[in-house]
């Protein structure tokens, strides 16, 4: 039998990759918790989208998640044992986001207002996942700026991949959505 729990962390430390451990209350935690939860909400959005691409896709989005999860969680001093694409992010990944997200404007051009998110609740919960995306960033930025080793791709990918989210929750709503203001 595999136990969930070990114990370890019941002094308020969680461990790293590749060893070390760390303060749950640290700043890089807090940054994984918010990849976390971005990766559990694409996963409800790949639950409520139609069975086709967007749902591959968003697979796909959520297998990289656990990639930059890795890269963002190691310890700093075995960071030569990751593995581009598998543990370590590459500029190859932030390239893909961003081929993606020209393929999407192309077909689904952005309307030039804000938008009230909620036209469908695939939609929805694409903006939902993207928002914690952009808590991560700007968590994993205060950690760099801390002091701690961020890899660069990492802020770099975590980037793109909001704005990704952004035009597949525009593309996803239809353009049933509705603008921000009135005028």
């Amino acid at each position: 039998m595999t136990r969930v729990y070990t114990r370890l962390g019941d002094d308020g430390s969680t461990g790293l990759l590749f060893g070390g451990r760390v303060s749950k209350g640290d700043g890089l935690i807090a940054a994984l918790g918010a990849i976390d939860e971005a990766q559990a909400t694409l996963g409800a959005a790949r639950a409520a989208s139609p069975a086709g691409a967007d749902a591959e896709q968003i697979l796909q989005l959520q297998r990289e998640l656990f990639v930059v999860a890795a890269d963002l969680g190691c310890n700093p001093r075995q960071r030569r044992r990751l593995r581009a694409g598998l543990t370590r992010v590459t500029a190859e990944m932030t390239g893909g986001l961003e081929t993606w997200i020209d393929a999407i404007v192309a077909l689904h051009p952005l309307r030039p207002v804000f938008v009230v998110s909620g036209a469908n609740c695939e939609s929805a919960l694409l903006d939902l996942a993207r928002t914690a995306v952009r808590r991560a960033e700007r968590q994993a930025v205060q950690v760099l700026e801390s002091g701690k080793v961020v890899a660069p791709e990492v802020i770099a990918y975590l980037n793109r991949l909001s704005d990704l989210l952004y035009v597949m929750a525009r593309s996803a709503a239809g353009g049933a959505e509705e603008p921000a203001s009135h005028d």
